[in-house]
C-alpha cells in the first residue's frame, strides 16, 4: 500500500525515517516529504515557529504535492502531530484515500466533509494536553457524523509524542503496542 507519512513540528528527523522503515518491512511503499526543507526543531515550540513561518497554507500545499504522484493510486495518509492534522485534512479532501492513520494529532473538520466508511484510527496520550477529552470527544463524534470508520488507542500515562524514541515523551512499550495495532490496521485495508 501506498502510504504518506508526514513529520511533526519537530520536522524530518531520524524517528520520521525509523518510522518508515518499520512500515516498508512490512511491505508498504512509503513517501516521507520534508515539509520543513531540511530544518528541524529541538522543542515544540521552535517547531511550531517553524510552521507558523512557513504557514500553515503552504504546508498543506507541500503536503498536496507529496501526494499527488500517488493519490491516483489511492494513499494511506499518516502522520505525527502536526502531520497527523494535516494528514487528516488530506484525507478528508481525497475521494481515493484508502483510510487515515493519526499519531499524536487531529485537527478541526470541516462541517460539509463526508467520505464513505474512511478507516480511520488514532493513538493518543491519555491526558495528552495538546488534544484534551473534550476536544478528542468532540472530533471523535464529528469524523463520525462525517462518515469514518473511526478507532482510537489511548495511552495512559505517556507524553504527547510517545512513539518517538529521540524524545523525552517516549514510552517503548506504549510505542510498541501502538505500532502492534497500526501495523495490523493497515494490513485489514
Amino acid at each position: 500500500m501506498d502510504i504518506l507519512l508526514l513529520h511533526s513540528a519537530y520536522g524530518l528527523r531520524p524517528a520520521v525515517h525509523a518510522a518508515a522503515d518499520r512500515l516498508r518491512a512490512a511491505g508498504h511503499e512509503v513517501h516521507v516529504p520534508d515539509l520543513f526543507d531540511g530544518r528541524t526543531a529541538d522543542s515544540v515550540e521552535e517547531g511550531m515557529r517553524l510552521a507558523d513561518e512557513i504557514g500553515r497554507d503552504e504546508l498543506l500545499h507541500r503536503a498536496v504535492r507529496a501526494a499527488a504522484p500517488h493519490s491516483e493510486r489511492g494513499v494511506l495518509y499518516a502522520g505525527f502531530s502536526l502531520g497527523a492534522a494535516i494528514a487528516q485534512t488530506l484525507a478528508l479532501a481525497d475521494e481515493k484515500a484508502r483510510g487515515l492513520l493519526l499519531f499524536h494529532g487531529t485537527a478541526d473538520i470541516a462541517a460539509d466533509a463526508a467520505v464513505d466508511d474512511l478507516p480511520v484510527q488514532l493513538h493518543v496520550a491519555d491526558p495528552d494536553h495538546l488534544e484534551p477529552h473534550d476536544w478528542l470527544n468532540s472530533w471523535y463524534l464529528q469524523m463520525q457524523r462525517a462518515g469514518a470508520d473511526v478507532e482510537v488507542f489511548r495511552y495512559p500515562g505517556v507524553g504527547h509524542l510517545f512513539t518517538d524514541p529521540d524524545l523525552p515523551d517516549h514510552d517503548a512499550q506504549a510505542a510498541e503496542e501502538a505500532w502492534r495495532v497500526a501495523l495490523a490496521f493497515i494490513e485489514s485495508l
